[in-house]
């Protein structure tokens, strides 16, 4: 199959949703899952243990709350920040949230104020895990979420990004200002376009296509 567009994503989730009747937390689950695979990988050889996860408020963040409760239940060391209000995290990323905390996981709420200091909590970490935005981004990033990508970057770890580097357009290719650099991307369904791009796997590095329980054709029917 081709390369999948912005808009393709979005009726792929509707009629997973809506047609067959899986639900978008299940969706969620079985993206962050396949996701903590790859981190898992990437800890291993790195030799190390602790993953940092950036959050935003979408269904990315809420990957990354799954891909928290993975890891720690494999026996990695997960801490998250969550950028974004909590009052506009996506309904399946709530649940996901309040999983974490059921399970006594700490989550950090970094606000305007506190996100200047992001990448002095994400040096010490073995794996930084980008789910902070995902395909829906278009156009330059600003305010907490441009600063988290600056505080990202800045921190010069190991990054994986979920689904797609936060920044990067998934259709063109093209960098917002600032995106992710990312040393790995972990994209669901299928690629994107914006992959294929001149200069773009300067910000996704390798790409590995993860199966979230949704056929790829006949979704139009």
């Amino acid at each position: 199959m081709a390369a999948i567009r912005r808009q393709e994503v979005r009726h792929i989730d509707q009629w997973a949703i809506e047609q067959i009747g899986l639900p978008g937390v299940v969706l969620m689950e079985n993206a962050g899952r396949q996701a903590a695979d790859l981190a898992e990988q990437m800890l291993d050889q790195a030799r190390g243990a602790a993953a940092a996860i950036v959050a935003g408020a979408g269904n990315n963040g809420g990957d990354g709350f799954v891909i928290a409760r993975h890891l720690a239940l494999r026996g990695y060391q997960p801490a998250v920040f969550l950028v974004a209000p909590r009052e506009k995290l996506s309904a399946d990323a709530a649940v996901n949230l309040h999983v974490l905390e059921r399970l006594n996981l700490t989550v950090q709420d970094v606000g305007a104020e506190r996100i200047g200091a992001l990448a002095d909590h994400l040096t010490p970490a073995d794996l930084v895990i980008d789910a902070v935005g995902g395909t829906g981004i278009t156009g330059d990033l600003r305010g907490v979420l441009a600063e988290a990508v600056r505080q990202i970057n800045a921190a010069a770890r190991p990054v994986l990004a979920i689904d797609i580097p936060t920044g990067l357009d998934c259709d063109t290719g093209q960098a917002g200002d600032p995106c992710v650099r990312a040393t790995a991307t972990v994209t669901f369904v299928d690629r994107k376009p914006g992959f294929d791009a001149p200069g773009s796997v300067e910000f996704t590095g390798p790409v590995t296509v993860a199966d979230i329980g949704v056929p790829t054709q006949n979704h139009s029917e």
